[in-house]
């Protein structure tokens, strides 16, 4: 299964733009920061994860701010260019 769930800051977004198949589609940089369990010990982590939004969801993300937290849903695949990850929001819940 390739199902990713990440709390995180809007750091970066993108002009809208439309996909070949005329869908509105974003680009984002997402900023997570907090302290896991690794092995029983605290780990700080901070990362920084590029997105994308496509389809209906779009409008959703659209109107959040720059800095604004959310629980990002979605998957990860292969960026375009074949170097790295992207991970493909699809569900996108605010926090107040």
């Amino acid at each position: 299964m390739n199902r990713l769930v990440l709390s995180a800051q809007i750091a970066e977004r993108g002009a809208q733009r439309y996909t070949p198949a005329g869908l509105p589609a974003l680009d984002f940089v997402l900023k997570h920061e907090s302290e896991q369990s690794e092995d029983g010990q605290p780990r700080k982590v901070t990362l920084e994860m590029r997105a994308v939004a496509i389809g209906d969801v779009t409008r959703v993300l659209a109107a959040l701010a720059l800095g604004s937290s959310a629980d990002f849903g979605g998957f990860l695949a292969a960026a375009r260019n074949g170097r790295g990850l992207r991970f493909h929001i699809t569900s996108v819940d605010a926090k107040s």
